[in-house]
């Protein structure tokens, strides 16, 4: 599998009601952190994540968090 773009080195941090969201994993969607549908054709997926609960979440802007979709700080070593 190819490297995801890293599309920004911080997390992005957002306020997220409890549901199902959609990750972007490739790094190339236009709406970071969530999936736009731009993986089309590369070798990334999105990544579903859902949460019971309402709250913020810093979700990984770099997509090389070993913990997706959430960061942790691997952004610092890139």
């Amino acid at each position: 599998m190819s490297e995801p773009h890293i599309a920004q080195k911080s997390p992005c941090i957002v306020e997220l009601e409890a549901g199902e969201y959609w990750f972007c994993t490739c790094g190339l969607s236009k709406g970071q952190p969530f999936c736009d549908g731009s993986h089309k054709g590369t070798d990334f997926t999105p990544m579903k994540f859902t949460l019971e609960e309402g709250r913020k979440a810093g979700l990984c802007g770099c997509k090389h968090s070993k913990s997706l979709p959430f960061c942790d700080g691997t952004h610092k070593t890139l």
